[in-house]
């Protein structure tokens, strides 16, 4: 990782050779976000005083949204950055930050926005020993798709865009709070919908649903990674394989950003269905915002469950 982020600080200079990072006078606040669905809250709350840019279009790795060179001179104009936090960007934006030579948007600065405080992580390993694959030292960082979740990064968005553009505070405040009704006139309607799912058990290619399970009372049952970011091995998908038809999974979940060979082969060996959910919007079509997504994520299970029954 070292080594590819060297080959990308190096790319990436000629980006930043002619460009200040001295703040500038614009019509807009820049908002860069890791990934979409911090995109999606940014231009909610924002409305017509921010300009967002997302690194992530929605169908890559959440840990390992590709470096471009051209990220950085979007960067280096950057007002706000805003991240999931929790180490999820680990592999990608710690360069791009470097690589941008913004200080104003560094960690530890007003400009950097991490959505993770006053999260209560899940997972949190007791160890970081590589051998026990990615670990994320901070716990699961998937927090997102969990829409209760979802509003504290929401708030320190808003957060952000007051303390830097007080003026448009009115705006920003208006604008939350009409956002946050709809989310959550559409989670009573989940959760309703949802009542069927409760006590279901699902298995999914990475740790990226527990939250999401936790808040609709689904089980984990397993991951088809042999371990985070550790590729499944013969003996691992014959173990899911016996451990599913014994326990009745009835669901298997791929998430876009991985092949559908294996997710497929034990979907077909077990009688399971098989589900691509996305994990941010624009993962799959038709799920632009992240409500969109989250509609889409609760009625393809709904469906799926309702079909077996």
């Amino acid at each position: 990782m070292k080594s590819t982020a060297f080959r990308f600080l190096s790319a990436a200079i000629f980006g930043v050779a002619a460009l200040t990072a001295s703040p500038t006078q614009t019509a807009k606040i820049r908002v860069v976000t890791t990934l979409t669905d911090l995109a999606d809250f940014s231009r909610e709350l924002g409305g017509e005083h921010v300009e967002v840019f997302s690194l992530a279009t929605g169908v890559e790795d959440t840990h390992g949204v590709p470096m471009k060179p051209s990220f950085v001179p979007v960067m280096n104009r950057a007002d706000l950055m805003v991240s999931v936090g929790f180490g999820c960007e680990h592999a990608f934006l710690p360069a791009l930050l470097e690589a941008s030579k913004n200080p104003r948007i560094q960690p530890g600065k007003p400009g950097y926005v991490d959505c993770s405080p006053g999260i209560a992580p899940l997972a949190v390993p007791t160890s970081t020993d590589h051998s026990e694959g990615d670990v994320h030292p901070y716990g699961n960082p998937h927090y997102m798709l969990d829409p209760v979740l979802a509003k504290k990064a929401i708030q320190h968005i808003y957060e952000a865009l007051v303390l830097f553009a007080p003026q448009y505070r009115a705006d920003f405040t208006r604008n939350r709070d009409a956002y946050l009704a709809r989310l959550d006139a559409k989670m009573v309607q989940w959760q309703v919908e949802a009542k069927g799912l409760k006590g279901v058990k699902f298995i999914s290619y990475h740790e990226e649903w527990e939250y999401f399970a936790e808040r609709f009372g689904m089980k984990v049952f397993n991951t088809i990674e042999l371990k985070p970011g550790i590729d499944p091995t013969p003996r691992h998908i014959e173990q899911l394989i016996t451990g599913m038809k014994a326990e009745h999974v009835p669901i298997v979940i791929r998430e876009p950003q991985f092949p559908e060979k294996v997710p497929a082969l034990i979907a077909q060996q077990t009688g399971a269905t098989l589900l691509k959910l996305p994990i941010m919007p624009g993962g799959v079509p038709h799920t632009d915002t992240y409500i969109d997504m989250m509609d889409y994520i609760v009625h393809t299970l709904v469906a799926a469950e309702a079909k077996r029954g």
